[in-house]
């Protein structure tokens, strides 16, 4: 089994060669959903500094315990009962999907005296079974976002189908990108361990990667 180095190794490798002329590399988010703090020094012992967990009673433990400057991203759905404690433990929620989830954040951020940043999930694909604003939907929830006072939206995320073919992938990485540009928003949070390179050409700006790295979850 290859061991932490030769994996990302490999994973940086592919995303250089996925790389549009002239772009910059995507950052590369370590998912660690079901991994635990053993398994994810490795990784930080080799240079990584960006972590993202689905759950927030999952990650809270692994923040307590792990080095004070990782920058920690929530990728997961974002239950309203547990935004009071993941607002400024999080570096980045990826996962806003609702205006009412929006103003939950913005009104705890303010409470801490801090901006919270945030991406708007979107679901791109229209799967019954997937989180996330509809495109038609995000103008509307950008101009309530600009009216708060505690919040910053970056950009967007959304994930594709897991059984897609590539080109059904790019379908949805390249429309996302094109909803970005039109609404002048800097940051794309798309492509996993089974689509990354897809999303990567589409012009990500981050990328989750969690079972090319850490393995099978456990």
């Amino acid at each position: 089994m290859p061991n932490p180095k030769e994996r990302l190794d490999s994973i940086r490798s592919r995303i250089s060669s996925s790389l549009p002329p002239t772009s910059n590399s995507p950052l590369l988010i370590g998912v660690t959903k079901t991994h635990p703090p053993e398994q994810i020094m490795p990784y930080y012992n080799l240079g990584m500094r960006d972590f993202g967990e689905n759950k927030a009673q999952e990650a809270f433990p692994k923040i307590e315990v792990l080095p004070k400057d990782i920058n920690w991203h929530f990728i997961g759905h974002l239950q309203s009962n547990k935004v009071r404690e993941a607002v400024g433990k999080f570096k980045l929620i990826h996962s806003v999907d609702s205006v009412k989830l929006l103003e939950k954040i913005n009104s705890r951020a303010k409470e801490l005296g801090i901006i919270q940043d945030v991406l708007l999930e979107v679901n791109i694909s229209k799967e019954k079974s997937k989180f996330g604003l509809e495109p038609s939907e995000i103008k509307g929830v950008l101009e309530k976002a600009r009216s708060l006072s505690n919040v910053r939206v970056l950009g967007l995320m959304t994930m594709a189908p897991y059984n897609s073919s590539e080109s059904e992938q790019h379908k949805i990485f390249s429309s996302l990108r094109d909803l970005a540009r039109s609404l002048a928003l800097p940051e794309l949070s798309m492509g996993m361990s089974n689509d990354f390179e897809i999303a990567v050409k589409d012009g990500a700006t981050m990328v989750r990667i969690g079972t090319a790295l850490f393995g099978p979850r456990g």
